[in-house]
Formats: structure tokens, C-alpha cells, sequence
């Protein structure tokens, strides 16, 4: 059976949410599909591009499209990044997928476009919102594996916490007033 590009993201999609990033590899997945490993690279050059197109999959689905002009754009920040956040923690592994692949420049750049659009009416300069835009992204991303970290760890035994130890949400909640408040701070300042 011939199998096409978005067969392979999907059953990808699957062995991650089922078995987490580590055991996402070539030879799981050709075996997922009854194909050798060498037919994957008719699809993908190599796993980097592979976990860019998963991670890109996970991110359409889960992200919802940006609303223009609803709250100033602060709110809209905010709300923007706890949707990240959320969208990240609705896949095992997706917010160090999503880390992994964004640092490589290869994919899920719908992740840093949805908490950068919002910046486009802060004020700031363009240097500025990319720094911004840098921060929030970051601080989501990280909040995340965070949490992620935690989960699995607790559910592996790895820790004597339960998952209801781990980072709770106010604690993002709060990092991300503080961000969003120097942001806005710094939005006020003359150029």
C-alpha cells in the first residue's frame, strides 16, 4: 500500500500522542505503517523534517485563528499565549516537540506568528515586538515542558509527586502578567 505525505504526519501524530517524542522514530513508524524506513524518505529528507510537519499538524489543529480588534491589544496577547499553551499541552510531548522544531527554524512557526500578531498594535517598534514576541513565546514554551516534564515524570514514578504537584496553571498566569506588563511598559516609553 502506498502510503502519501499526510498518512505518514498522521500516523506520526499518533505515535507521538501514544507512545511520546522518544519513540517517535523512523523505524516505529515505518513499522506503524507496514513500510520499510526507506520509504518515509520519499516523503521527509530526514526526522527533523518529519517532526517539523507533525508539529505543524498538532498546531493547526489545536491553535484557533487569531481574531483581529477584539480587546486591546494586550488582552488579545494574553489570550493568545494561554491558547499556545493550552494547544502545547493537549499533545504528549507537543510543547518539546514544538521547542525542537522551532529551534531548528524548520517548522511551527504558527506557534510564534500567534503571539506575535497581537504586538502589531502595541506601539513598539519592530525590533521590539520581535523581542516580544521572542519572550512570550519562550516563556509559554518553556511553561510548558514544564508542566509536561512533571506529568510524565510523576506518572513514570520518577518523582514522589503526584501530577497535581506540578506547576500549577496561576503560576503561568502570573509569569505571563509579569511579561505582558513590562511589554506594555515598555510600549508607553517615547521612541
Amino acid at each position: 500500500m502506498r502510503h502519501h505525505r499526510h498518512d505518514v504526519v498522521e500516523r506520526a501524530v499518533a505515535v507521538l500522542d501514544a507512545y511520546g517524542l522518544a519513540d517517535l522514530t523512523m523505524r516505529r513508524l515505518a513499522a506503524e505503517l507496514d513500510v520499510r524506513p526507506s520509504a518515509l524518505y520519499h516523503h521527509f529528507a530526514n526526522k527533523q523534517t518529519l517532526l517539523a510537519a507533525v508539529a505543524d499538524a498538532l498546531l493547526v489543529r489545536s491553535l484557533p485563528a487569531a481574531r483581529a480588534g477584539e480587546g486591546e491589544w494586550h488582552v488579545r496577547l494574553t489570550a493568545a499565549a494561554t491558547q499556545l499553551r493550552d494547544a502545547l499541552l493537549a499533545w504528549r510531548d507537543g510543547a518539546e516537540l514544538v521547542a525542537t522544531v522551532h529551534a531548528f527554524g524548520l517548522g511551527a512557526r504558527q506557534a510564534h506568528d500567534h503571539v506575535a500578531a497581537p504586538l502589531e498594535d502595541s506601539g513598539l517598534d519592530a525590533r521590539w515586538r520581535a523581542a516580544a514576541a521572542d519572550a512570550v513565546f519562550h516563556l509559554v514554551v518553556g511553561h510548558a515542558t514544564a508542566e509536561q516534564t512533571h506529568l510524565q515524570a510523576s506518572s513514570a514514578g520518577a518523582i514522589d509527586a503526584g501530577p497535581q504537584d506540578g506547576p500549577p496553571a496561576s503560576a503561568f498566569a502570573d509569569s505571563l502578567a509579569l511579561v505582558v506588563d513590562g511589554i506594555r511598559a515598555r510600549s508607553l516609553r517615547p521612541v
